[in-house]
């Protein structure tokens, strides 16, 4: 069975690639999960994210996020405190601040899923290449989307970050055409071909 390279390290990262990666999302919920695992992730790589899911998930109540917006100094302590988790301070106050953002989407768009994939109009983006391995760490419409998602408040919103979710929650589908989840993923979402250079 043919998978795309960069999750044949380990077990849970080829069960994370057959099972989530690239398919199309509109739980509320996972997709806060996702985009709040990329904030954790910068600086260091999503094997480790994966690993350490299950810490992430008890850290933030399996990131609901009207929770997490609630929380205040003696979560945070609680959270720095918890064995395994990443010690970083200023990525848990982070990931805080952006469930109260989060909410703040949700009040105007009425979900966020509907907010991210607005950018799409509700559409799964193949581009041209991408499916042979010339994938970008960002391009345009992860730029779009950072942009707007920084002048909404969110911290640790860098294209590259973006980049990374757009492709997760299945607004990109960046799958190889050898992987044999494409073609499935291909009969799951509404997906239509981009020029890669009409996004650079």
């Amino acid at each position: 069975m043919n998978r795309c390279k960069w999750c044949l390290c380990n077990e849970k990262m080829m069960r994370y690639h057959d099972e989530e990666w690239g398919v199309p999302l509109w739980d509320d919920q996972k997709q806060f999960e996702f985009l709040m695992m990329e904030v954790m992730q910068c600086g260091l790589n999503w094997n480790m994210m994966i690993q350490k899911r299950e810490i992430f998930r008890q850290c933030f109540e399996e990131f609901d996020f009207d929770k997490v917006a609630e929380y205040g100094e003696e979560d945070i302590e609680r959270i720095l405190n918890t064995e395994g988790m990443i010690h970083s301070r200023r990525k848990i106050e982070a990931v805080i601040h952006n469930a109260r953002c989060f909410q703040e989407i949700r009040k105007e768009w009425g979900s966020f899923s509907k907010y991210i994939w607005s950018f799409t109009k509700g559409k799964t983006y193949l581009y041209t290449g991408h499916q042979k391995g010339e994938i970008p760490a960002r391009n345009g419409l992860s730029d779009r989307v950072s942009s707007d998602l920084k002048k909404r408040g969110m911290k640790y919103m860098g294209s590259v970050t973006v980049y990374s979710h757009l492709q997760a929650c299945g607004i990109i589908n960046d799958h190889l055409d050898t992987c044999f989840r494409f073609p499935e993923l291909m009969e799951l979402s509404d997906a239509v071909k981009k020029r890669r250079e009409k996004e650079q």
